[in-house]
């Protein structure tokens, strides 16, 4: 936790986690990078503490919060894991599939 805040008990330290996982989940337009600047800062964690409990190191995590890098999907995955998800692919259903666009694919 990071020491500029006061200490929070369990209760509100897991309350937060659930803040910041319902956050990049109800936020799927966000960045990779934008969504680990939101995790670490609602779950009030310093880069040093995200590296820690993450397994991922300092100077990566640096990069991928300043966009020097998208990070590798491993990385995404350490990151995303402390909160129970993992990077995925979905469909994008803005737009009705044409049957002609099906048979197209094979």
């Amino acid at each position: 936790m990071d020491k500029r805040f006061t200490p929070l008990s369990l209760a509100e330290q897991l309350e937060l986690r659930k803040q910041a996982l319902d956050d990049v989940l109800a936020h799927p337009e966000w960045s990779l990078a934008q969504s680990v600047r939101h995790l670490k800062k609602t779950m009030r964690l310093t880069t040093a503490e995200m590296a820690r409990l993450s397994g991922v190191a300092y100077r990566t995590i640096q990069d991928i919060e300043q966009e020097r890098s998208d990070g590798s999907v491993q990385t995404m995955n350490r990151i995303l894991g402390m909160l129970g998800l993992k990077l995925g692919v979905a469909r994008v259903t803005s737009e009705p599939e044409t049957p002609s666009a099906r048979e197209d694919l094979g």
